[in-house]
């Protein structure tokens, strides 16, 4: 049974090659996730969770919570983006919100800010700071991009 996690990393890569879960299976692991059970969240960022920014290590085959936007695409030249972001709340719990598709980090990490501020409005939170991590991938074959929100 997973618990309430105390801490979080935020991660992303893109990989290529030759075949859509492939490529997302190699993302994963430049991003220090790929040889773990993914276990997907929504997107509650636990009131007290502290971020880790240094490196995670997972014993293979571990359940991992994670909140995570990934992408894939077979369209040479395709600019594919996946971004995640969280915003923190003055004394309670943060939101996370995620985007990707065919489009710029930029344009990712706008929409994944404006996500966040819209949660925090509709839940009359008041918004402290936001983080977000943004990646791009121009394809050749088969490219993929990921961003995650890690949890343990």
């Amino acid at each position: 049974m997973i618990t309430r996690p105390k801490h979080f990393t935020v991660v992303s890569a893109t990989a290529e090659a030759r075949h859509a879960l492939t490529a997302f299976d190699a993302a994963l692991l430049k991003a220090g996730i790929g040889n773990v059970n993914l276990v997907r969240l929504s997107s509650i960022l636990p009131q007290g969770c502290k971020e880790n920014k240094g490196g995670i290590s997972f014993t293979p085959g571990a359940f991992v919570p994670v909140v995570y936007s990934a992408v894939n695409s077979d369209e040479e030249g395709e600019l594919i983006a996946a971004a995640v972001g969280i915003g923190f709340s003055e004394d309670s719990f943060g939101v996370i919100m995620e985007h990707s598709g065919s489009c710029s980090a930029e344009t990712a990490r706008g929409k994944v800010e404006e996500m966040i501020k819209e949660a925090f409005d509709y839940r009359s939170l008041k918004l402290k700071g936001i983080r977000v991590k943004s990646v791009e991938h121009k394809v050749g074959v088969c490219g993929a991009a990921v961003a995650a929100v890690v949890f343990w």
